[in-house]
């Protein structure tokens, strides 16, 4: 029977009331102050344990409590300890939970058992004596936490001298600890983004959960309930159907493991490497990955087993296949089509359909190929061009007439008009080698053509001749004769001049000087 909480001075007062007083239960909690159930259970205990008043009054306080209130017969030496390693080590693989490990421990010590309540709180005890990165217990295969190491290594550049600071990427798994680690050139999101295929195929399959930190190179809008990840990384998580989690912004110890883990990497691998100098992150990234190796074959030292051997055990068995081919990094940029219909990309031009002129579009380039998208399709695929200043141009793309400007070559534009008779030829040769630009003729020519199926070959041949009497051999003139019908006058000079030579009336550039 526990003591009641009522001090042994007010206890003494009732077992002399109840000796001397003849007073009922209700009369006495009335006098003290005390509740009716305090007098009874007061009561009940000093008759139990045969104590009257004039007993009571010859013993002290402790000895007095020690007769009324029994210790326990149950003694806790009989009871069998949990193997709290191994609870620990269990509750890491998925749907174990510590109900159904007390059952175990239960039905294997039966009455040396624990109760479930005591069970669970000398777990909890013990667990409090780890590390508290090693408190948090996450089940095999589902978190791999993500972060940079504040330490850098010097780079010397063999040629210049010059010396940069290289990062130090580190990944954990959560059940395991079981560690990844390598060098790389900056924190960017690109850099994020290797890093982490590289610990996934260290770690030989895919978590369901990234947890990494929210620097603006992984969350473009770092937020505490609803970060938004870079879309570079978005698509990675994509690609290897991982969900994102980002640690909330300045609480580390949402992501303990791989505080916990940079801190060894820093102690265990760069300390060591202090007194070594790099030219390359390459060759950085050789020394590093032996003392990776024997950082997770250290034996734990509150635990079984090391970092490797929990991670054969726990991790490795529940992790999902790595795709078959590794991700490509993208390069995402959000231009606007010019009134040419292309975009551009580090100063090469691509075309997408004409419709997309001044509309805004999404480019994902690789090192080979650039796909451009509008509305989440796909409208225009390209290889990347090697040359700058390049123009990559698909037919598809282009208006009905620049189509049809594109299949014409000089050559068989002179053909064409020689079919059309000898006036015709002599104004697209002039046309031809008249302008800056061919395309420019091109479309003088092209006009012609549209004038020969409206007019005729004979109206357009008379026109072509008039036109260069009239020294006009544009297609502006030639359409203004047809359409006036001036073709069908007699042309004064019938013969038609090859070329249209100066007279009194041209004044030529040196007339301004």
């Amino acid at each position: 029977m526990p003591t009641p909480r009522v001090p042994m001075s007010k206890q003494r007062q009732i077992l002399q009331l109840l000796h001397d007083g003849h007073l009922s239960t209700r009369e006495i909690a009335a006098a003290l102050n005390i509740s009716k159930s305090s007098v009874s259970d007061i009561a009940k205990a000093a008759r139990l344990a045969g104590m009257d008043w004039e007993a009571a009054n010859k013993l002290s306080d402790d000895e007095l409590s020690a007769r009324i209130y029994k210790p326990s017969t149950v003694r806790r030496s009989q009871l069998i300890e949990p193997d709290h390693r191994y609870l620990y080590r269990e509750l890491k693989r998925a749907d174990v939970t510590l109900q159904l490990l007390w059952e175990e421990y239960q039905a294997q010590h039966g009455s040396n058992a624990y109760k479930y309540s005591a069970f669970c709180d000398r777990f909890r005890n013990w667990n409090k004596t780890l590390r508290l990165s090693m408190r948090q217990i996450h089940p095999g295969g589902e978190r791999a936490f993500l972060d940079f190491a504040g330490h850098t290594v010097p780079i010397i550049d063999s040629q210049t001298g010059e010396i940069t600071q290289a990062q130090i990427f580190v990944a954990v798994l959560g059940a395991s600890s079981y560690t990844f680690a390598c060098a790389t050139q900056a924190q960017k999101v690109e850099d994020w983004v290797q890093c982490t295929i590289a610990a996934l195929e260290h770690f030989g399959g895919v978590t369901r959960l990234l947890v990494p930190d929210q620097p603006r190179t992984v969350s473009a809008r770092p937020d505490r309930y609803e970060p938004t990840a870079q879309r570079l990384f978005a698509e990675m998580c994509t690609y290897y159907s991982v969900a994102l989690l980002p640690a909330r912004p300045a609480k580390p110890r949402d992501k303990p493991k791989v505080e916990a883990a940079v801190l060894l990497v820093e102690r265990w691998i760069l300390a060591r490497l202090r007194k070594r100098e790099f030219f390359s992150i390459a060759e950085l990234n050789a020394a590093i990955a032996p003392l990776v190796v024997d950082l997770n074959n250290r034996p734990f030292k509150k635990l079984e087993g090391c970092r490797r051997s929990a991670y054969e055990e726990l991790d490795k068995p529940v992790l999902r296949p790595l795709p078959a081919q590794r991700m490509q990094l993208y390069t995402f940029k959000s231009p606007r089509v010019n009134v040419d219909y292309h975009i551009e990309y580090q100063y090469r031009y691509y075309s997408v359909p004409y419709q997309l002129v001044g509309q805004q579009v999404q480019l994902r380039a690789t090192s080979s190929t650039v796909e451009i998208m509008h509305n989440n399709l796909r409208v225009a695929m390209h290889a990347a061009h090697p040359r700058k200043g390049s123009f990559t141009t698909l037919p598809d793309h282009m208006p009905d007439n620049h189509r049809e400007q594109l299949q014409w070559s000089p050559d068989k534009l002179i053909a064409w008009a020689q079919r059309v008779g000898k006036a015709c030829e002599m104004v697209v040769r002039w046309q031809l080698e008249h302008r800056a630009h061919p395309e420019q003729a091109y479309r003088s020519c092209l006009g012609l053509m549209r004038l020969l199926r409206t007019y005729g070959g004979d109206r357009l041949e008379a026109a072509c001749a008039r036109a260069q009497s009239i020294r006009a051999p544009n297609f502006k003139s030639i359409d203004s004769i047809l359409k006036s019908g001036m073709d069908n006058l007699p042309v004064a000079q019938q013969e038609v001049q090859g070329e249209l030579p100066l007279h009194e009336n041209v004044r030529g550039a040196n007339y301004y000087h």
